[in-house]
């Protein structure tokens, strides 16, 4: 029981548990898009490119959601002029743009002469968490949350059965850029908790664990939400007994439930497709 009991008697280690049960409350069922639309690497990317936005942000104090629009946007042309050199293609354009955008928001974060908070955008600060900040994720977390579940049926239609949506009333093309918008908030909310390194583990892991599960989309969903809870609940205990940094002890716990979820599963794998086009519409309604 002092196992259990003693992390939650220290005051920072309990708003840090707030802090990751909300994050994952959103991280958990935005994952489950994630690998439906095959956009896996979409949102590495899309974290790592937004680093200098956001960085130059901090230092001007000005909000990081900006920042982390311009870094998007900026990655955004950046890829878009490359791809047009057929001796490139997109997938090289989009390696490069996101490499180099990467190595420059480290160079200015770990920058000698950059405040040391700089560096939590980088690998996060956990245990720093305030009261403010559980405030201002859980406002963030409650319009995400609101978001998914007004635009539950066109995310379904889009990425099951795309060529029928337009029929069903549903623009795949505002439902990819409604759900890039959600993606890159979700990274920006959590960035400065688990690290822009670290915050896609948050987002696939648990994601990926509740797909080999097979269950209908809202269980999946539901479930990618505990398992994400569950990552966090593990990684802090463990930062706490262990005394290992916080933003990589909870992405190493969810690996290490997908890890379970394959055991438990014995391997069985589940297309990120998802279910065939009927199912797919019936469970939209």
């Amino acid at each position: 029981m002092d196992f259990l009991l003693d992390p939650l008697n220290e005051t920072f280690l309990l708003r840090a548990l707030i802090e990751l049960l909300l994050l994952a409350a959103v991280c958990g069922p935005l994952g489950v898009w994630v690998m439906l639309f095959g956009q896996s690497y979409a949102a590495e990317s899309l974290a790592h490119a937004m680093l200098p936005g956001l960085v130059l942000a901090s230092l001007a104090g000005a909000p990081l959601v900006l920042g982390a629009a311009a870094g998007g946007a900026a990655a955004a042309g950046a890829v878009a002029m490359a791809g047009r050199d057929e001796r490139i293609g997109p997938d090289v354009a989009v390696g490069v743009v996101v490499t180099a955008l990467f190595g420059a928001g480290v160079l200015l974060a770990l920058n000698p002469e950059s405040p040391q908070g700089l560096r939590d955008l980088l690998f996060g600060d956990l245990l720093g968490v305030d009261g403010g900040r559980v405030a201002v994720t859980a406002g963030l977390v409650a319009v995400l949350l609101a978001t998914l579940a007004a635009s539950h049926r066109g995310l379904a239609l889009a990425a099951f059965d795309p060529s029928s949506a337009r029929a069903l009333g549903t623009r795949p093309g505002r439902v990819q850029m409604l759900f890039v918008g959600v993606l890159a908030l979700t990274v920006v909310t959590a960035v400065q908790t688990l690290g822009n390194v670290l915050v896609v583990a948050m987002l696939i892991a648990p994601a990926a664990a509740a797909l080999r599960l097979e269950l209908r989309l809202s269980a999946t969903l539901a479930v990618a939400a505990g398992l994400a809870a569950l990552s966090g609940v593990l990684g802090l205990y463990a930062s706490y007994h262990l005394e290992t940094a916080g933003g990589a002890s909870v992405a190493l716990a969810a690996l290490a439930v997908y890890a379970m979820s394959l055991a438990a599963t014995g391997g069985r794998r589940r297309s990120p497709a998802g279910p065939p086009p009927g199912p797919a519409v019936a469970q939209t309604r």
